[in-house]
């Protein structure tokens, strides 16, 4: 695997879908911290560099600045929005606050010209999100697209191999924007685009086995996408030095510590130890209501159990998690990153500062549908790749408000009807999650000649491609009619389902 692109990292949220993107026209990329040394890049050998967007502004002092070597490795380089007007900067241009700012959909007019831009006809569509912009070049560069409220919008200077743009290439709404990406990489950097995901399993196990050495790792296995493919990728780097352990916390879906023994214990015969912790879980979490204070309780209970289960496995060095990307963008708080924190998740915002064993999170650079390919090249099947997600806090989150015992049962029985109906319909797989929620709050029915007044279940049923952005999927109405009729019939305790039809965003996936 000989040719990397860099993407160093200044705080956007869409740092991780560039990265994401140049995986997907395969090559193979890295994400790095914005001051990593030229040195270090040098010595990576890698063939271009990309400066991530960020939050900050490059007039604020103290704004994030990369190594100023990065522009002297002959290497070409592509500034995002912020790293446009980074480069524009230091490399003697000028910069300033746009009395206009360009926030969403926008249109770049060019002409023909630019190796950036072959293939495309102007103007096209773009995605902006600055408030900054580039006021005079840099000796050497030139303009080679405007919008309407920048005549600097795309700027390069052909000679060095720079190239900066005001916009987001790598969104969605940035219809054309990928091309612009193969354009850089392949026309530009000499890419040829032969890395696959069987090589990062190549890599990834390196690194594993470079990080764990001769120690010992527990991972903490819920039976999701996520747990499976890092404890099948570590199990194959470093074989019985791993130990699953599976924390039955009262918050999981039905008969799910079953299928999880079943699966890991007898057929890929992994180590695994169980630990019931129902009731401590459910104690801890009594009488609380606010989402957040549920998931640090949850996640600081979770430690707290696997440090106890270290003691009858013996020593232990690393904790292991399927952490994915889109969990660490929504939890990182402005002071670590400048990324606005939306909900921290058990894996990465609930852990003790003084945490007696180390991490160990191959999954944290990529995304689900990468995590999906990652399995299929481990051998796992597609009832557990497909699986649809689950939060690490389980029924904790989707129990609205305070999470009692007779309401993760009531929940568990309803979800399980959705399920079996998902799979019924065929619409399972075509699904990125569906999923039941308790809502405390009671409402009146009839059921024969009685009156009840009962609970209320909605259903989340979405469709997405990275869980970044997800759609309300339309179900067909007898489908949603005979879920509905099952869970009022079969769950005791409900009388009343609702379907949520937000999309993300403004809503979130889940509802806490």
């Amino acid at each position: 695997m000989s040719q990397k692109i860099a993407v160093l990292d200044f705080g956007s949220q869409y740092t991780q879908v560039i990265a994401r993107r140049i995986r997907e026209l395969n090559v193979y990329s890295e994400i790095l911290p914005f001051n990593t040394k030229a040195s270090d890049l040098k010595k990576r050998g890698v063939c271009g560099i990309i400066l991530s967007g960020g939050p900050a502004s490059v007039l604020a002092k103290g704004s994030p600045r990369p190594d100023a070597g990065v522009f002297k490795l002959g290497v070409p380089v592509l500034g995002i929005c912020y790293g446009l007007q980074l480069m524009g900067k230091m490399l003697g241009g000028a910069v300033v606050s746009s009395k206009q700012r360009e926030y969403g959909l926008g249109e770049l007019s060019f002409k023909d010209g630019s190796q950036l831009l072959k293939g495309l006809k102007s103007p096209i569509q773009v995605w902006n999100s600055h408030g900054d912009r580039i006021e005079k070049l840099p000796e050497g560069f030139k303009a080679v697209g405007t919008t309407e409220n920048s005549k600097f919008a795309l700027i390069e200077n052909k000679q060095k191999r720079f190239y900066g743009m005001q916009f987001h290439p790598e969104v969605a709404h940035t219809p054309r924007g990928v091309e612009i990406l193969r354009n850089f990489l392949y026309d530009i950097c000499g890419c040829t685009g032969d890395w696959k995901m069987s090589d990062y399993v190549a890599t990834a196990i390196e690194k594993i086995r470079a990080q764990v050495g001769d120690k010992k790792v527990i991972l903490g296995l819920s039976g999701g996408v996520d747990s499976s493919v890092a404890a099948a990728l570590i199990h194959k780097a470093i074989g019985d030095q791993l130990t699953c352990v599976f924390v039955d916390n009262g918050l999981l879906r039905k008969d799910e510590r079953k299928k999880v023994e079943q699966l890991f214990k007898n057929n890929f015969k992994i180590k695994m130890k169980t630990v019931r912790a129902e009731q401590l879980f459910l104690k801890r979490l009594k009488g609380v209501k606010d989402p957040e204070r549920k998931r640090k309780i949850i996640g600081k209970t979770f430690i707290e159990v696997f440090d106890k289960a270290v003691k009858s496995i013996g020593a232990v060095d690393f904790l292991a998690q399927g952490t994915l990307y889109p969990d660490v963008i929504e939890s990182v708080p402005i002071a670590g990153n400048p990324a606005s924190l939306i909900k921290s998740h058990h894996n990465v915002g609930g852990l003790p500062k003084k945490m007696k064993l180390k991490l160990l999170e191959p999954l944290r650079e990529l995304f689900k549908d990468e995590v999906r390919a990652l399995g299929k090249e481990l051998g796992l099947s597609k009832e557990v790749l497909w699986r649809h997600p689950f939060p690490g806090p389980g029924l904790g989150v989707r129990v609205v408000g305070e999470v009692k015992k007779s309401y993760c049962d009531i929940l568990r029985e309803a979800d399980a009807v959705l399920m079996e109906e998902m799979h019924a319909s065929g619409l399972y797989y075509n699904l990125w999650q569906a999923f039941a929620v308790f809502v405390p709050v009671k409402t009146v029915g009839v059921m024969g000649d009685e009156r009840t007044y009962d609970n209320v279940i909605a259903l989340r049923i979405v469709e997405s491609q990275d869980a970044m952005t997800a759609d309300w999927a339309n179900i067909p109405h007898e489908v949603l009619a005979k879920i509905s009729n099952r869970i009022i019939n079969e769950v005791k305790g409900v009388n009343r389902v609702v379907l949520d039809i937000s999309s993300k965003p403004p809503a979130t996936i889940e509802w806490e």
